[in-house]
């Protein structure tokens, strides 16, 4: 069970936030208070064995430990000597000049952090011969006090009464840090005032338990629990990058869409430091997508398929594609293992959106009118107001509605419906009117201008060439040869799908310009 945290105080902060972590927290709970299956003992067996109450801890939880004095336990012993091997690795890391070196030691202290952690890990399992959830619930219980008593001494001894230009504020509490305002406008202020808040507090510890400064966020956007974005400061004079947690920028079942919009929108509030630009930014943004203007590259959703159909309990999306594409060609159709990717295109009234999903080939192919208002309502409404909310007063009406989202443009489908049956008659490369039987490239009307038309054609063709050569390189760089046919068809690579497009663009337009005869 996970220490609860300090209740978020959401917010855009533009004054440094400085970030006291705990080092090793778990592990060095369980080394300071002697926390073992052979040292936990009943009330009653302590005073069956007239144990001095001086020898037992009595944790937060009410479990009773007896102290190292008396007997020292096996998993404090184990977690020393992780510990011990995790400082050698990573002070050997800091002396280490070669890549390669670096790598393998920064491997072998993660693996060390990661045994020391699973050691309280496998107490609070439930499954096994290894659970205690007397420890485990005693370890999160004197992390939740350590949290607290952390957040008392900071905002009683930074104040104005003792001598501080501000009073100090936690805004927010994890698992294993606390973040403070002190209210200072210089990074190098309170990275200081970090210092010395962490040397303080240690003092107050039982070690090992210590209390590290290591970095400050500058500006900050705290959004909720778990969820935050700032620019992550180590030296006073440069940010070293963007850190994010708990947003939308990784997960495969998003559409990239809304990653790029995510990542771009906190670029232009943390490292810009314009809102309006990221307010306007997301505005053009979904005027393209409900203008049929966005890339489909960037509408693809992926979902893995881990059991056939008639496994599943609920119809998902992916699952009914899946079957579909099935139906329509064995040979290419996904499997159990594969990833699928899909979109959602525009469906009859009330459709659920397993009905709606549509392979992007597909797609592209068809003309298919992608459902814009699914991808607005669903996959980018909500990380894009957990991001606004802290800092516009109502993100919502000001993103979601005005005159941004009043145009809206549909691309006509050229193989479902009634369009099977429509008879396809050529129309005027100028004005697009229908031509009679006597014109093939433009009207009676756009004869005077057949010679700039042509050139239009041209250049058309021309930039789309260009444009899908650059695409193939790249695939051809991607795949390691410049010589050889492209093989891959990732179904989750952008890329793949660009270039099918521009490949259809360039046909398309190449077509045109074939209705030219000289």
């Amino acid at each position: 069970m996970p220490t609860p945290v300090l209740e978020a105080r959401a917010g855009f902060y533009e004054k440094p936030i400085a970030t006291l972590d705990f080092a090793s927290l778990y592990p060095s709970i369980m080394m300071a208070y002697n926390l073992c299956y052979c040292t936990l003992v009943t009330s009653e067996d302590a005073r069956k064995l007239n144990i001095p109450s001086e020898s037992l801890n009595r944790t937060p939880s009410g479990e009773t430990f007896v102290k190292s004095n008396l007997q020292k336990g096996i998993l404090p012993e184990i977690l020393e000597e992780l510990l011990t091997a995790r400082k050698r690795a990573k002070a050997d890391l800091k002396e280490a000049k070669d890549p390669l070196e670096r790598a393998v030691l920064d491997g072998r202290q993660l693996a060390l952090k990661i045994s020391a952690n699973s050691v309280y890990g496998f107490t609070g399992a439930t499954i096994g011969q290894l659970p205690c959830l007397e420890i485990s619930s005693s370890v999160t219980s004197y992390g939740r006090q350590m949290i607290e008593h952390t957040k008392k001494l900071v905002e009683d001894k930074f104040t104005t009464l003792n001598g501080y230009e501000h009073n100090a504020e936690v805004i927010y509490g994890d698992t294993d840090s606390v973040m403070v305002q002190f209210g200072v406008s210089a990074v190098e202020q309170a990275m200081n005032l970090g210092r010395e808040a962490a040397e303080y507090i240690s003092g107050t510890f039982t070690k090992p338990i210590k209390l590290e400064f290591e970095k400050v966020y500058y500006p900050y956007l705290l959004i909720s629990k778990k969820r935050y974005a700032g620019l992550f400061w180590t030296k006073p004079d440069k940010f070293d990058k963007m850190d994010t947690k708990g947003i939308e920028t990784v997960r495969r079942d998003n559409c990239l869409l809304v990653k790029n919009l995510v990542n771009d929108c906190l670029h232009k509030i943390l490292i810009d430091r314009d809102i309006p630009g990221a307010v306007q930014y997301v505005k053009n943004a979904i005027s393209d997508l409900l203008r049929n203007r966005m890339d489909l590259s960037l509408l693809v959703i992926t979902k893995g398929l881990t059991k056939t159909g008639d496994d599943y309990e609920v119809k998902a999306a992916h699952v009914e594609l899946a079957e579909r594409m099935r139906k329509r060609d064995a040979a290419t159709a996904p499997n159990v293992g594969d990833r699928v990717p899909y979109v959602i295109i525009k469906g009859a009234k009330g459709a659920k959106a397993y009905e709606k999903s549509e392979d992007p080939i597909y797609v592209l192919e068809n003309n298919i009118p992608i459902d814009a208002q699914y991808y607005l309502e669903n996959q980018i409404s909500k990380p894009i107001l957990r991001i606004f909310e802290p800092i516009l007063k109502n993100a919502s009406r000001e993103l979601l509605h005005g005159s941004h989202t009043r145009s809206i443009s549909i691309s006509t489908p050229s193989n479902s419906g009634l369009w099977k049956f429509a008879k396809k008659e050529l129309t005027c490369i100028g004005c697009k009117a229908v031509l009679g039987k006597d014109h093939h490239t433009v009207c009676s009307h756009c004869k005077g201008r057949e010679a700039e038309l042509y050139c239009k054609t041209v250049s058309r063709v021309s930039e789309l060439e260009m444009h899908f050569g650059k695409l193939w390189t790249q695939c051809q760089e991607c795949q390691g040869s410049l010589h050889q046919d492209i093989l891959c068809t990732s179904r989750d690579c952008p890329i793949f799908y660009r270039r099918k497009k521009a490949q259809k663009e360039m046909s398309e337009a190449q077509s045109q310009l074939d209705r030219w005869s000289f």
